[in-house]
Formats: structure tokens, C-alpha cells, sequence
């Protein structure tokens, strides 16, 4: 079996040295995660190993190993204690694709021979076995999600230094492992890492960062062990979570319809249905999605694998025009959590040479009743008359009066324009005192909570992502990385503080887009080799050089702030809104890391 080389982002740290540290923090999922630290998290195996078992390493109980086909693959390293533990492997759980790295490894570095059928089979076992229970992946479902946001379940900063310097925290928080697999994890880093040592070992400054290569051992605790306490706290090998659901845990009984609200920034919401059939122990799916924007229509056609009996991993693909790197049609890998009741799902079907595209996905289970999966438009104004309100869904009722209808306080239907089992669409009036907030919409006996947003104005806006990194490139070997920024309108509530809970998020708003320099050094002149800003928000990267009309032949990368001024939204000074986000535009990713088998 072949598998793709280890990760590594050449480069890339070095084009964030004057970077700030909230931002610099924010982008530890943006591909700079993709190191060959990020490996470290993988299990070591061998005869080394089986002694330390037999030496009394391990104190806890054990999950034992099954699966004949595990136990032939991995039970030569791996040795068995003889109560069906296999060494190193029992006292771990991890999601798919952590078991996946872990078989990549054992590929390329302990000469595992695996066929590519067979490491799915194993993929599969291990998670069923050696899993993760809904409520533990969840939290983290924004790592295979491919997903950029800040981490905001970091401790503390010792912690973050200790474990989230060199790739997400999401990565050892989707592993749960004995306490003594957790120390071998940290004595792994050291091994294969030098700076791992500096990390664990050495003393922290008044924030609780390491201080570096020659700083004097730590007098109280090092970061290494304050890590260690908190892994061990928060990600034990055995939890309530992981006994209540490998006792209750079934096959994904996921065939029929569903119905599905979708966005993709840069195209508007879309709503539609996916019906998925079971092909052995797999699934193939026919998606139709419409555009809530301009009505035009996409039909997907794709397979899913459903893992640990929640866990969606597939791909899809659409027909048509596909010469827009972000057309939605586009071949996408596919990563759903489903609820345990197996009645709802949420995730993001993503694409584009750095995962930089994607929908982001509800599904609600087509049953006998009605059912209201979306919702348009984004938001209505306070005072606004006659007000379009589409209520899309299935099974809605065809004949009804206004009074079965509930929109929440200060909305109300006036008329009913059309009426189909999919599709009802009302004419609505917002009261001009209306309550601030997402209304809830209710009509024969179907509701979506918090479905209709109702605001006074636009406060103020916030360009996403906040925080971003974008690729040069220009073949198709190093294939660039491009972004799609938006403009979010926001209400600031009734507390009338910017920032807060109260806040209504309004939806993106009409905006310009346009570049400045982030000054790092005097001669910064980076807005002028990055790439271009259209004025709708897509950025498309240069070409990777170096390139001679740059001091000192540099590379066309650098660091640039990406403004959003609002066409007709403006504040109190009379002045249009604008907000400001963040951009690292850097090389390319030389090695990059695949995992096919996980989705097909």
C-alpha cells in the first residue's frame, strides 16, 4: 500500500515572524498544523515497547482487540498481554483519521504491509473499538472539518506552548489514552523532536511560555508536566462518555431523505434534500441543493462511510461548470457528525487544494410529519412591510390560515402567497418595536428554533475569516490556496454592547473589499507581489517565485490586512462601516498530507 509522505509546511512558520500573537495563535489550523510534528501524536510499536508492557508500564485496564484481521495486521509488534490487550494499542481511542496517521506511520517507518482494503477494514475496527464517543468528538469535529477558527479550549498559555505550538490542540484532544500512554506520547516528542525538549523541559516566563535553547531547567512544574496533568485530567483512556455509548452504540440506520440547509461563503445559502441508500455496509447519496440567492440549482452524486456509528466520512461530486476554483460543484470530501438519535446531522463538505472551500451543512430527517429544515431571507428589519418570507421543507401543509402560523413577537403573516409541501411563502410585516433576536417559525406543528433573525440595524460588521492564510502557486504540483472573505452585519442586541451574547448575527452584507500593507519592517511593500483582492472579497493568490522585482529576490509572500467597507450600511459618524481581517499570504505546502482512505 501507498501512502503519501509525512507532513511538513516548508517555510511557512518563517512568513509569521512579525506576526501578532492573538493572530498567530488563531492560525493554528490554517495548514501550519500540518507539520511532521503533528505525527508525534501517533503511537510508537516493537519489541521495546512489549517490554515496558511487561514491565508493569500500564496500570489501568485495558480495551481489548478483536477483530482477527487487527490482531494479524498489528499483533506481531503489538504483542498480546494474554487478556486480548494489545500492547500500546488497548490503552488508546482516537477517531478515524487518528488511526489512519497511526497506519500511515506504521508503513513508512516499522515496514507495516497493508493493502489499501485492508487498512479501511482496520480503520473501521479500531474505531468501533477504539473510538471516540459522539459526545468526546464533537468538540473537536473542527479538525477533519478542516475548519479555521481560534482555539478557544486552551487552558492556559503553558499548556498552549506545550501542546498547540506546532499543530491544532484539537489533535491530542482527539486522542484519549491511559496516563501512562500520555507520558510516552511527551518522552515520543522528545525523541523524534528536538524543540519538544525546550517545550516540555525548560523554564516559562511570567505568561507561562518556555523560554528556549539555554534557559535554566523550570523550578516549579514544567510546561511538559502541566500539560501532562491536564491531558490526563480531560482525555482519560476510559470515561462515562466512551462506556454509555460502546454499550448503546448501533449500525447507522441512515437510508431515506434529508433535508438539507447549506452555506458557502462567497455563494449565499442553498436548501435542498440528500437521499442516501445503503450499498453493503456503506452509502451512496443523490444531494439537490437550490440556491437561495439567485435559484439555481446543483444534484451531487456520492458514497459515505459512517464510523463508530455516528461518524459521516464521504465524498461527492456535482456536474457542470467547474473552472471556478470555488464552483460548487467542485469533487468535495464530505465530514458529518450524526446525532445519537440519528435524526439530525452538521458538518462541512469541503474542497480546494487546501480544504479552503466548502459548504457548511445541517441535515434534518425527512419523517411523516412536517418538517422546516431553512429559512429565507438571512434576516428582516425591524418596520419592514410586506417582507418575503420563504419557508422551505417537507410535508408542509398546503392549506392553512395565517393564525397556524408563529413568527415570534412583532412578526406577522399577512398573506399567503404560494403554499407547496416544500416550499410556503408568506408575505410578513416586522413591527417596528418588534423583539430583537432569532424568532422561532412554527406552522403546522413543525418548528426550526431560532430560524428568522430580527434586527434594528446593521451596528457593526466583522470581515471572516478573521484570521487567514492563503498559498502561492502556479502549477499544478504546488497548486495555490485562495480565500473567500465575507462582511457579517451585526445587531448589537439589547444591551446595546458590540461583542456580546445578545448580538444578532444579520448575514453577510454588500461590501467592498480591498487590500493595505500589515507593516512589519520599513520597506514593506507586500500588498504589491501577494495576489489580487477582487472587490467582491476572493483573493487569488501570485505565483511562487522568487521574484527579481522584489528586494532581495524574495518570494511573493507577506502579510497584508483585507478591508470590507459596507455599501450602504453606515454608523454614527455618518461614515460606511468597515471592519478589518487579517491575512498571511505564504509558499506553498511542498509535502501535504492525504488521508483517501478514510473517505472512500
Amino acid at each position: 500500500m501507498t501512502f503519501p509522505s509525512d507532513p511538513s509546511d516548508i517555510g511557512a512558520s518563517a512568513s509569521l515572524n512579525h506576526t501578532p500573537s492573538k493572530h498567530r495563535r488563531r492560525l493554528a489550523l490554517l495548514g501550519l498544523t500540518a507539520t511532521a510534528l503533528g505525527m508525534a501524536v501517533l503511537h510508537g510499536a516493537g519489541p521495546a515497547v512489549a517490554q515496558a508492557d511487561e514491565q508493569g508500564g500500564e496500570k489501568e485496564a485495558g480495551i481489548p482487540v478483536t477483530d482477527k484481521l487487527v490482531i494479524d495486521k498489528c499483533g506481531a509488534c503489538h504483542t498480546n498481554d494474554g487478556k486480548g490487550n494489545l500492547s500500546r494499542i488497548s490503552w488508546m481511542r482516537t477517531t478515524p483519521e487518528g488511526w489512519a496517521q497511526a497506519i500511515h506511520r506504521m508503513v513508512k517507518l516499522n515496514g507495516l504491509v497493508i493493502t489499501a482494503e485492508d487498512a479501511k477494514k482496520v480503520i473501521r475496527s479500531l474505531s468501533a473499538s477504539h473510538g471516540l464517543a459522539p459526545d468526546e468528538a464533537k468538540p473537536v469535529m473542527y479538525l477533519t472539518e478542516k475548519r479555521v477558527l481560534d482555539e478557544t479550549n486552551i487552558p492556559n498559555e503553558t499548556v498552549r506552548a506545550a501542546c498547540a505550538s506546532c499543530h491544532a490542540f484539537a489533535q491530542p484532544l482527539s486522542w484519549r489514552r491511559s496516563a501512562n500512554e500520555w507520558k510516552l506520547l511527551q518522552e515520543f516528542h522528545i525523541a523524534l523532536y528536538s524543540q519538544a525538549e525546550v517545550q516540555y523541559r525548560r523554564g516559562v516566563d511570567e505568561h507561562g511560555i518556555p523560554q528556549g535553547y539555554g534557559a535554566p531547567a523550570a523550578k516549579g512544574p514544567t510546561p511538559g508536566e502541566v500539560a501532562l496533568e491536564y491531558m490526563r485530567k480531560v482525555a482519560p483512556l476510559h470515561s462515562a462518555e466512551w462506556a454509555s455509548w460502546s454499550a448503546r452504540m448501533r449500525p447507522a440506520a441512515l437510508a431515506g431523505k434529508w433535508l438539507v440547509s447549506a452555506d458557502l461563503p462567497g455563494k449565499g445559502r442553498y436548501a435542498g434534500s440528500m437521499v442516501i441508500a445503503p450499498k453493503g455496509d456503506d452509502f451512496t447519496t443523490t444531494i439537490t441543493l437550490k440556491s437561495l440567492k439567485d435559484g439555481s440549482t446543483i444534484t451531487r452524486t456520492g458514497s459515505g462511510i459512517v464510523y463508530s456509528g455516528y461518524s459521516w466520512r464521504g465524498t461527492s461530486k456535482g456536474a457542470g461548470d467547474m473552472t471556478s476554483p470555488d464552483a460548487p460543484t467542485h469533487e468535495a470530501r464530505e465530514t458529518m457528525w450524526f446525532a445519537p438519535d440519528q435524526k439530525s446531522a452538521a458538518g462541512r463538505w469541503y474542497w480546494g487544494a487546501y480544504q479552503e472551500f466548502g459548504f457548511d451543512v445541517k441535515l434534518t430527517r425527512a419523517t411523516a410529519d412536517p418538517t422546516i429544515a431553512s429559512v429565507s431571507p438571512d434576516a428582516v428589519k425591524t418596520g419592514t412591510m410586506g417582507a418575503q418570507l420563504h419557508i422551505i421543507g417537507d410535508k408542509l401543509p398546503t392549506k392553512f390560515a395565517l393564525s397556524d402560523i408563529t413568527l415570534g413577537k412583532g412578526v406577522v403573516a399577512r398573506k399567503i402567497v404560494s403554499a407547496a409541501a416544500d416550499e410556503i411563502v408568506l408575505s410578513v410585516d416586522v413591527a417596528p418595536d418588534a423583539a430583537v433576536g432569532a424568532h422561532d417559525v412554527a406552522i403546522g406543528g413543525a418548528v426550526l428554533e431560532k430560524a428568522l433573525p430580527i434586527y434594528k440595524k446593521v451596528d457593526y460588521i466583522k470581515v471572516t475569516p478573521e484570521t487567514s492564510l492563503a498559498r502561492l502557486g502556479g502549477s499544478e504540483k504546488h497548486p495555490k490556496g485562495y480565500l473567500q472573505f465575507e462582511a457579517i452585519g451585526y445587531d448589537k442586541g439589547a444591551d446595546g454592547k458590540a461583542g456580546t451574547a445578545d448580538d444578532v448575527a444579520i448575514g453577510p452584507i454588500d461590501a467592498t473589499f480591498s487590500m493595505s500593507e500589515f507593516p512589519s519592517v520599513y520597506y514593506d511593500d507586500d500588498v504589491n507581489f501577494v495576489g489580487k483582492l477582487s472587490t467582491a472579497g476572493f483573493f487569488t493568490p501570485n505565483i511562487d517565485g522568487p521574484n527579481p522585482q522584489r528586494k532581495w529576490n524574495r518570494n511573493n509572500y507577506g502579510e497584508v490586512w483585507v478591508t470590507a467597507t459596507a455599501k450602504t450600511e453606515k454608523g454614527a459618524d455618518g461614515k460606511p462601516l468597515t471592519a478589518k481581517a487579517f491575512m498571511v499570504v505564504t509558499v506553498p505546502a511542498y509535502k501535504r498530507w492525504d488521508q483517501p482512505e478514510v473517505n472512500q
